[in-house]
């Protein structure tokens, strides 16, 4: 391609409102373009890798048998009635009526549209197992989109969904599917790691996420240093303290804590470590009565997906309002303590372990301190409502734990029998017994690995592509071509004889200065540069780097095929 035909201009600047470095590189390169909030034209070049990142896609799927279709995107509401979805899903599903008044939606995955097919072409376990797959365009109203196509509401993803006989045959399968998107994942060049993960809506019992590791990730994965173990912190245990603390025989004591309602204040105005504190947090109840009381040591974050788990507690989570807890407790949420609670209450593991802790007293401006279990308030059943933290002992017992952050780039499911049971997606054995399916689905987002890659290969400069899915491999620049008749000569035909060879070529032959075309080089993230000048004409040579190198080479036109090999290597 010739840049000068491209009409779409490289910018210094990012708008004020890309935050993260994926969206002001792929923005400033001319990758993509805003058109609505989470909503964005993919340009030629972005277009690009994209597509390079589907074919891999394509590639590995098709390998493991899978068979490639094509699901509207546009869905009945009633297959969401049949499965319950149509309200569980929330506010992401984009609900709409046509002109006769039917419910309709804006698929965000596929799971209803597929067990349909399922259901009207599969008769016999015969016929299983059977994985589908499509690539296609998804919608998610997402509240608030951010991070460019990191999170966006409309984007492109590859789901896929298997149908089995019998548990064993999906295990089968979801180990083969697994296996596919480790391999995707080395193809695409990416630094990576699968974890253990909660469902979510999807629903099933099983699932695992694959994060590429970027300190932009929106998520916390926690894994072993000298072990096997990875989860995502919100599905991680955090087991019970090894010893309980002891008491020192201090009566318990209310002090005056006047304006301190958080918990880095309120240890501050006692003297105290915030892990000698617990904090009491409420929620809402399933069936609305009175908020549910969490207890947690004053250093812990509370972890949301453990929590909604709990019985009695609302899903989706949903913190009380000062009101709600001003009527529990009599007091403000920044002065609440469990001491003389009398609806549900929740302790975790940590903050059931501590003597002597500090609490709210339930009287604004107030904390008690020298709070004892069983002596001040009954001992609690405790449960697990936290986030694990780097340097505790991993769950499976085998070293110590590190937090890093990743970006979510596919999630696979053991999904059971949760839509075709609901579906009527059966088939008869081999005794002729009507049996539901098990169902195993599978999605990578395509166009969020396209930004994780950016994430995780930059510099200050712009982005450094892998080279599997950079939209060009070699950028050929030209120097001073519109006064020098041999620079351009010579350009030209290693253009003409690199394309003959396969090689996915630029030629720059805008008529712009040289500084123009090596910051645009280096801010497309093309992974080889070859310069072409009069001076290098003259001694034979030609200057080439490679996108990751600090120096450039000067070497002779026959030994370019040999370094392209080199550098274009995998």
């Amino acid at each position: 391609m010739r840049l000068s035909s491209l009409p779409i201009a490289t910018q210094k600047e990012a708008p004020a409102d890309a935050e993260v470095i994926s969206h002001q590189l792929m923005l400033r390169a001319g990758m993509i373009r805003k058109l609505a909030a989470g909503i964005y034209s993919w340009l030629p070049l972005g277009l690009r890798v994209v597509r390079k990142i589907e074919t891999i896609v394509r590639e590995e799927m098709d390998r493991t048998g899978a068979l490639e279709l094509l699901l509207p995107s546009v869905q009945p509401g009633a297959l969401w009635h049949q499965s319950g979805r149509w309200d569980l899903y929330g506010p992401e599903l984009l609900r709409f009526t046509d002109r006769h008044k039917r419910d309709f939606c804006y698929g965000p995955t596929h799971e209803e549209v597929i067990t349909d097919i399922a259901r009207r072409e599969l008769r016999s376990y015969k016929q299983l197992p059977v994985t589908f797959y499509q690539v296609q365009t998804k919608f998610r109203d997402e509240i608030r989109p951010r991070f460019g196509v990191m999170r966006s509401r409309e984007f492109i993803m590859k789901d896929a969904y298997s149908f089995h006989i019998d548990e064993p045959s999906l295990d089968q399968t979801y180990q083969v599917m697994y296996d596919a998107y480790t391999r995707i994942f080395e193809r695409t060049g990416l630094r990576f790691r699968a974890v253990e993960a909660d469902s979510g809506a999807i629903g099933g019992a099983v699932s695992h996420e694959f994060h590429v590791l970027a300190d932009s990730g929106e998520d916390a994965i926690a894994f072993a240093d000298d072990g096997d173990y990875a989860a995502n912190v919100e599905l991680a245990p955090a087991a019970p303290p090894a010893q309980v603390q002891t008491g020192s025989g201090a009566a318990m004591e209310k002090v005056a804590t006047p304006g301190a309602e958080s918990i880095a204040a309120v240890s501050e105005s006692l003297g105290l470590a915030p892990r000698q504190c617990v904090k009491t947090l409420f929620v809402c109840a399933a069936d609305e009565g009175p908020p549910v009381a969490l207890v947690l040591r004053g250093d812990h974050e509370l972890n949301a997906v453990k929590t909604v788990k709990l019985p009695g507690v609302a899903e989706p989570l949903r913190m009380a309002g000062p009101k709600q807890v001003q009527s529990a407790t009599g007091a403000a949420p920044g002065s609440v303590g469990p001491v003389g609670l009398s609806g549900p209450v929740y302790v975790d593991h940590a903050a059931a372990a501590l003597a002597d802790f500090a609490c709210g007293a339930n009287e604004d401006g107030f904390h008690l301190v020298n709070v004892n279990w069983e002596r001040d308030l009954p001992r609690p059943q405790s449960v697990d409502i936290r986030n694990v933290l780097a340097g505790e002992p991993a769950p499976d017992g085998h070293g110590t734990l590190s937090i890093a952050r990743g970006i979510e780039v596919g999630h696979i499911f053991k999904l059971g029998t949760k839509y075709s049971a609901a579906l009527g997606a059966t088939v008869l054995d081999d005794s002729g017994a009507s049996i539901a399916m098990p169902m195993g689905c599978y999605g990578i987002g395509v166009t969020r690995i396209a930004a994780a890659a950016i994430e995780q290969n930059h510099d200050s400069a712009g982005i450094i592509w892998p080279q599997a899915i950079a939209p060009y491999q070699i950028m050929i620049i030209p120097l001073n071509q519109a006064k020098s008749d041999a620079v351009r000569e010579k350009s030209e035909q290693l253009y003409a004889r690199l394309a003959d060879n396969g090689y996915e070529v630029m030629l720059d032959d805008r008529d712009v200065r040289p500084g123009v075309k090596f910051a645009d080089c280096e801010l497309l993230g093309i992974p080889v540069r070859v310069v072409i000048g009069d001076r290098g004409i003259k001694n034979g040579t030609l200057e080439v780097r490679g996108r990751r190198d600090s120096d450039n080479e000067n070497i002779a036109p026959d030994e370019l095929d040999n370094y392209l090999e080199r550098k274009l290597a995998g």
